[in-house]
């Protein structure tokens, strides 16, 4: 059983909920009051980066940091419905609480439930959405990956929604050969001049988030990983031609 809220959470979201309030009130800052929905988009997601970041570094100062930055853009976005009269900021913490029990039964009232393995859990989320909420079951397990994810992000999905359906390669190597034959394919190609690749590197870089999954490594996270290593490098490498 977890352990009574601190007394002190309310206060924090109170205060935050205020100055959002005021920054965007008559008389408040003119950058945030020009602000929509629409233009704090590309400081979602770069914030929410920035918290991966923080959270690969495992440095706790700067991930408190980067949430707090995260909280006020939710906080800032929920407000903006709340002034056009669509919802308030209340409206979705308490949907967010209601959707958490409601598709949690294995703990909130259920005892049947009780004890039930994590694909279970997941399963019966999904059953949940449908019978409960009214969701419409999608056509394909793979239309329940968004479209509008950074393709990356979205490749490592729809292979792991493939990969629970039982649709791909049982271990690493079959991968790899497949890897193998993509980039056979693209040397063929750029000997002969063909142009542009982008269909056969397009194979590669699937085949590559593939590979990924089989050692369950998400490939943003690796590739964010191997940018960080190579800017440091590269940073190194003009100190060291400027020195000489």
């Amino acid at each position: 059983m977890a352990g009574n809220i601190p007394s002190n959470e309310a206060g924090p979201f109170k205060k935050l909920y205020e100055i959002v309030a005021r920054l965007r009130d008559t008389g408040g800052c003119p950058w945030d009051r020009e602000q929509t929905p629409l233009s704090l988009r590309s400081d979602l997601i770069e914030e929410t980066y920035e918290c991966i970041e923080a959270i690969n570094e495992q440095d706790p100062a700067h991930i408190k940091e980067e949430l707090g930055d995260i909280f006020l853009l939710a906080t800032m976005i929920a407000y903006m419905h709340e002034q056009e009269g669509h919802f308030s900021v209340a409206d979705a913490l308490e949907g967010i609480s209601e959707k958490l029990i409601r598709r949690h039964p294995h703990v909130y009232g259920e005892p049947d439930a009780a004890g039930i393995s994590s694909e279970e859990a997941v399963r019966n989320w999904a059953k949940i959405k449908v019978e409960q909420e009214g969701r419409k079951p999608k056509d394909s397990v793979l239309d329940e990956v968004q479209r509008g994810l950074p393709p990356l992000d979205r490749a490592w999905k729809l292979q792991k929604k493939a990969a629970r359906a039982g649709f791909g390669w049982p271990d690493a190597a079959g991968v790899i050969g497949k890897i193998e034959e993509e980039l056979a394919v693209i040397a063929e190609a750029a000997k002969a001049g063909k142009s542009p690749l982008e269909e056969e590197l397009g194979n590669l870089l699937f085949s590559v988030v593939n590979l990924c999954k089989v050692f369950n490594i998400e490939p943003s996270l690796a590739l964010q990983r191997a940018n960080i290593k190579f800017t440091e490098r590269f940073k190194d490498e003009e100190k060291r031609m400027k020195g000489s």
